[in-house]
């Protein structure tokens, strides 16, 4: 699994995550809008991961430009959860079973049966 960590990252995306969420990004036709990733209190194990696109910014987020073979992929966090994302890593697979992003988060000390948040 390759990863791709820009300087200063907050956690590492793979090259497979990074080339979908570039295609997505593109088909939005916005150059104003970045990659959001937050963790939110909420979820069936105490906190959830969020992903959407956004335009917005506060003082306290970091940006970091994720390179790509075409570019790069910008991506925000906030203060408040870049401490919980500190050396995760984003997937994204595409199968039969499904496809999606998917967080490896080392810091997570349990997950629930959906894997859709953890504590």
């Amino acid at each position: 699994m390759d990863t791709t960590t820009a300087p200063q990252a907050v956690f590492s995306i793979t090259d497979t995550a990074a080339t979908k969420l570039a295609a997505i990004l593109a088909e939005e036709k916005d150059t104003e809008l970045r990659l959001r990733v937050a963790v939110r209190p909420g979820g069936c194990s105490g906190f959830s991961y969020e992903m959407y696109f956004d335009s917005e910014m506060a003082a306290d987020d970091t940006i970091v430009q994720y390179p790509l073979a075409t570019g790069t992929l910008p991506v925000v966090v906030d203060a408040a959860s870049a401490p919980l994302l500190r050396a995760a890593v984003l997937d994204y697979s595409d199968g039969l079973s499904g496809s999606g992003f998917k967080f490896t988060n080392p810091n997570a000390q349990r997950t629930c049966g959906c894997g859709q948040s953890f504590s």
